[in-house]
């Protein structure tokens, strides 16, 4: 059975920093890391969405997790075609003008986004190398509809990262209508990219449907992003502000019971990130999924820190 990794889609977010969650000797950095690390098998990196890794911070998230942990990486903005403040781009890169203007990326200088690729992949070496990469997470944006060009998009991240394990979470529900989803499926087979179930709620516009379906025989990933009626139009903590109750959460341990048996890690992954409702809803899920006869000896728990 499938190795079931459960976490949060951050240890670093403001409010969870703030919410008292952190005991007063681990808000540093490090102490926050290991904290984290001692309760939960597996965490997103989502600052690397805003701006790009660097190797430094690999190699000090390796030196500060025990064997076994596991980092989800997402990919920054402009390599999933997001828009991306210019003083967020390497200054040898950035082109002139203020650093607070958001360039689309039809607007980057011809063969920056190639070269972003190289030093995102490379700033990852150290997770790699350590076993500690368990995917990059490619979420692309709600505008981005199935067809020939996206298609090709999906190509072109295979092309310039050939060797990392990609995870891709759509935003908008076109392509997992049940006309387009047998296409959208074999396109993710093709490329070996993991397909992202997500958990919204169900009426907000732009919704997308729960999925159970496999890609990659490696690795399936699911988003838990709360249920606001703010989700997709409020301000950050507007549309992920959801504390999920044990009720909520358990219809997803059927979905990912069947996950389990077509791929060989799950990883199950809260974005509900305001104050300590993410840490809660995973620690539930947890208890959920250990608490289910035929799931209990897949569910993997943290290791002694180092």
């Amino acid at each position: 059975m499938a190795k079931i990794l459960v976490g949060t889609c951050s240890w670093t977010d403001p409010s969870l920093v703030s919410s008292g969650w952190y005991p007063p000797g681990a808000r540093d950095p490090e102490g926050r890391l290991r904290h984290y690390a001692e309760r939960f098998p597996v965490v997103e990196v989502d600052a690397t969405y805003y701006g790009l890794p660097s190797t430094r911070n690999s190699r000090l998230w390796v030196e500060r997790t025990p064997e076994g942990f596991t980092f989800d990486v997402k990919a920054f903005a402009p390599l999933t075609g997001h828009a991306v403040r210019a003083g967020a781009l390497p200054a040898d890169l950035r082109p002139a003008g203020p650093v607070q203007r958001r360039l689309a990326c039809a607007e980057l200088p011809p063969g920056l986004t190639a070269e972003l690729w190289e030093r995102f992949t490379g700033a990852l070496r150290p997770l790699r190398e350590s076993g500690r990469l368990g995917s990059v997470l490619l979420q692309f944006p709600p505008w981005l509809r199935p067809g020939p060009r996206a298609h090709a998009r999906l190509a072109a991240c295979r092309e310039r990262a050939p060797a990392l394990p990609l995870a891709v979470e759509f935003r908008h529900p076109a392509w997992l209508v049940p006309d387009e989803l047998p296409r959208t499926l074999e396109v993710l087979r093709a490329h070996r990219m993991a397909l992202v179930a997500v958990d919204t709620a169900r009426t907000v516009p732009g919704a997308m449907p729960p999925t159970d379906d496999v890609t990659h025989p490696g690795l399936a990933v699911v988003r838990f992003h709360g249920r606001s009626e703010a989700w997709g139009a409020g301000s950050k903590e507007d549309r992920f502000r959801h504390r999920y109750t044990a009720a909520e959460l358990t219809p997803w341990t059927e979905r990912i019971r069947r996950l389990t048996q077509r791929a060989e890690e799950v990883h199950v992954l809260f974005n509900n990130c305001c104050a300590d409702a993410a840490v809660d809803a995973a620690a539930t899920m947890r208890d959920l999924l250990t608490d289910t006869a035929d799931l209990a000896d897949a569910v993997t728990l943290p290791g002694p820190a180092r």
